[in-house]
Parts: structure tokens; sequence; C-alpha cells
């Protein structure tokens, strides 16, 4: 009994120890997390002057001040960032709605070219961006597309990274028994997708959505191909310019602050589908 008992006070101090550590090594990478976002504020509130003469933790004064200067600048920072919320909502909606119900077809449905169509998806998703962005390019002059949000948006419709993902989370969390049972009930193809199947998903479905509004969102690649117009210009490439302003007009105050806001949209996004993550990996834990 008494060796019994020194195992156990023994495996109790060792599971304490084992929290301790991890709980350190939590927070340190948290702090490491959240130490540049703390620099970008405080280099947002400093002067151009003032970064000029090196790093520090202390805020400045200048937060207002850059703010204003950027608000009555020649960039239209608002309509940039009303465009990039635009192209990037639309695009994760779209991409992320087609990429689950693709998955769905290549999950429920048994067809001859189902293992070809998933191999050639999965080879898509391979080729860079940058090498078919010649051939797109023309592709939009030639639809007569140019200076429009349609090309940002409606090919990001097909998207194989996301697929891939969420075929893999139906291998787990969308059962066939599922689906054969709402077809007995006499549920279409259609609702079974979309109340039953959609549903099932959140998590993978939020997870994804985040992914592709952060990337479409800070995607400056093909939008600075198509997007010439001032107005119609997104957040990314309107910094790219403040960045590339000539030694008078260089504001590097502006540019810092002009991220700082550029960030919030992205935040809200994240705590506003953060919440179906966990209650999607709460569920999940009930039921196992």
């Amino acid at each position: 009994m008494r060796q019994d008992r020194e195992y156990d006070v023994e495996g109790g101090l060792g599971l304490t120890v084992r929290r301790i550590i991890a709980y350190i090594v939590l927070i340190l990478l948290t702090v490491l997390c959240l130490f540049w976002f703390y620099i970008l504020f405080i280099n947002a509130s400093r002067s151009h002057s003032e970064l000029t003469r090196g790093f520090t933790l202390i805020p400045g004064k200048y937060l207002i001040t850059n703010w204003l200067n950027v608000m009555h600048g020649t960039q239209p920072i608002v309509r940039g960032m009303l465009n990039s919320f635009i192209i990037a909502a639309c695009a994760s909606i779209l991409c992320v709605y087609f990429s689950t119900m693709t998955a769905y077809a290549i999950h429920v449905y048994d067809f001859k070219a189902k293992k070809a169509i998933f191999t050639f998806i999965l080879a898509v998703m391979m080729i860079p961006t940058q090498v078919t962005a010649l051939g797109f390019i023309k592709l939009v002059q030639g639809m007569k597309l140019e200076n429009s949000f349609i090309p940002l948006i409606i090919p990001t419709i097909a998207a194989p990274a996301t697929f891939y993902y969420m075929k893999q989370y139906m291998e787990s969390a969308l059962p066939h028994a599922i689906v054969e049972a709402a077809r007995i009930d006499g549920a279409n193809e259609v609702r079974t997708f979309n109340t039953i199947s959609l549903p099932m998903m959140k998590p993978a479905i939020a997870v994804q959505m985040i992914f592709t509004f952060v990337f479409n969102w800070n995607n400056y690649f093909t939008p600075a191909l198509i997007l010439h117009d001032e107005k119609k210009k997104t957040l990314p490439i309107l910094i790219a310019q403040l960045r590339s302003a000539d030694f008078l007009k260089f504001d590097m105050g502006q540019v810092y602050v002009t991220i700082a806001f550029s960030i919030f949209p992205v935040i809200v996004v994240y705590l506003c589908l953060s919440r179906f993550i966990v209650g999607g990996v709460a569920l999940g834990s009930v039921k196992g």
C-alpha cells in the first residue's frame, strides 16, 4: 500500500511538472506571436523621424496624426479597404461553398472517373499561380474584364487546396449512412447537401473561410495585374504605393498605421468564425 501511494505521489508530481512546462511553452509562444503585433502598433504611433532613429518599446504620440495624414493623403485607403473586403468576402464564400460541394460529390457518389478526377484536381494544386499568370491576363483582356472584380472572385471557385481539405474532413465527419438516411426520408440531393451535410462541416468551413479570406485580403499579385483604376485598387496595392513613394512624400508612420488599420477586418472575421471551430470541436468530443 505504501509503495502504491509513493507511485501515485510521483505520478501526480510528474503530471504537475509536465503541465507547468506546457503552460510555460504556451505562454512563450503566445508572447512571441503577439510581440510583433505590439511592435506594429508601437510603430504606427511614431512619426517618420522617430522611426528612422531606431527601435523602441515605448508608444509615440503620432497615432492620430499619422491616421489623419493617411485619410487626407492621395491614396483612397477607405475605398481600398472596401474593395478588398468585397473581393475577399465574395471569394471566400464562393470558394468554400463550391469546394465543399465538389468534395461532397467525390465523397458520396460512385462513378467511373472518380479517382481520375480526384487525381487531376490534386495535380492542378501543384501548379503555381505565377506560371498561369500570363495566360490568365490575356484571357481577362480578351473578355474585357480589366478593372473588374469578376476575375478576382469567380476563379476562386476552383480551389484544389480547399477541396482536398474538405474531402479529408468528410472522411471522418460525414458518414455515408447519414446521407442514405436522408435519401430514404425523401430529401433530394440539394436539400441533403445544404441542410444536413453543410451543418456537419461547420468547423472545416470556418477554418477554410478564415484562410481564404486572409489569402484574398492580402493578395497583391493578381489584383496588381488586373486593377489599374485608383478607385478599384485593393488595400495591398495602396500600401505598396505608399511604400514606393518618392523621398519627399515617403512617410513610414503612414505605412505602419495603414498596415495596422488593415489587420482589424481580419481579426473581426476570425473572431466571428472561431466560435464555429470551438463549437465543432466540443461537439466532436461529446460524440466521442
